[in-house]
């Protein structure tokens, strides 16, 4: 079997997906977001899933030049052998287990958690990382949005990721709207979009104004299926499947670590230097609390 049918597949499913009708739409975000779940799941499971028949899956892979849907499936099975999985839970987990229904939920969140940021970080590759932190360094000035739960991740990594990169700007800022504050950008600029299902609408407009004035744009999201009316640059794909009602965020958070490593290590000594003023300034102004010693 070719070894990079599985990655020609997914790309001639973004390619295509524009033009799909909305069942096999479906079916191909679906696979394009859970490469690794459609190659474990029966049919009829991923049918479940992609709120589809299984009729729906056969026709998808006949529309890719697949024999039939197992044809379409075994390249992506192929691909969990080399994949690191996440299949032995620590003791600790075997503990939570045997501690009534709470700790049940507790195991349960607690083993999504550690899976979500495997499997966030296994899907970013060096090569478009240090992408990302270059292009960012070399931008005159570098825009961060999000709105809602999202926001506050993105709170996060302008507050640490400012320190190695001073040309970051968290947007909106007060009472505005990011495109308000986009109102000066332009070619050379870069902005940062963080936006999961369900997309919020103020992301995707600011994500098309931002394009549309020639700011490149860096994507974090739960897919790179999300609008046809623009492209990002590059997109940082996190998977956020939860065990409650909420996505969970902890995936997200291991790809921006990621991120900040790489900013502050390409920073160099500028990066260093500007990182201890802060710790300075804030000693200084006795931003931290410091407990009295006993006599």
């Amino acid at each position: 079997m070719d070894p990079t049918l599985k990655n020609k597949t997914i790309l001639k499913l973004k390619q295509s997906v524009a033009t799909l009708p909305p069942r096999l739409k479906a079916v191909a975000k679906y696979i394009v977001d859970n490469p690794s779940d459609f190659g474990l799941d029966p049919i009829r499971e991923t049918a479940r899933k992609c709120s589809v028949s299984t009729y729906t899956l056969v026709r998808m892979a006949k529309t890719l030049g697949f024999e039939g849907y197992e044809d379409l499936r075994a390249p992506f099975r192929k691909a969990l052998v080399s994949l690191t999985a996440f299949e032995e839970n620590p003791e600790w987990v075997d503990r939570l287990r045997t501690a009534g229904e709470l700790g049940e939920v507790q195991a349960n969140a607690a083993v999504n958690t550690m899976a979500l940021v495997q499997r966030s970080l296994e899907r970013q590759t060096p090569e478009q990382m240090e992408r990302v932190a270059k292009t960012l360094l070399a931008a005159p000035n570098v825009y961060l949005t999000a709105v809602r739960a999202s926001y506050a991740v993105a709170y996060y990594f302008h507050y640490v990721g400012r320190m190695a990169l001073p040309s970051l700007q968290l947007i909106p800022r007060h009472m505005n709207s990011a495109i308000d504050e986009l109102n000066y950008a332009g070619e050379g600029d870069v902005m940062i979009a963080l936006t999961f299902s369900p997309y919020s609408r103020e992301t995707i407009e600011a994500c098309k104004f931002a394009r549309a004035r020639g700011v490149k744009l860096i994507l974090i999201s739960d897919s790179d299926v999300i609008s046809s009316e623009f492209t990002p640059e590059e997109t940082l794909i996190a998977s956020v499947i939860s065990t409650h009602h909420f996505g969970c965020y902890t995936g997200v958070v291991a790809i921006l670590e990621n991120l900040l490593a790489l900013l502050v290590h390409l920073g160099g000594d500028d990066a260093t230097k500007r990182i201890k003023s802060y710790e300075d300034l804030r000693k200084d102004n006795n931003a931290y609390w410091i407990a009295e010693k006993k006599h």
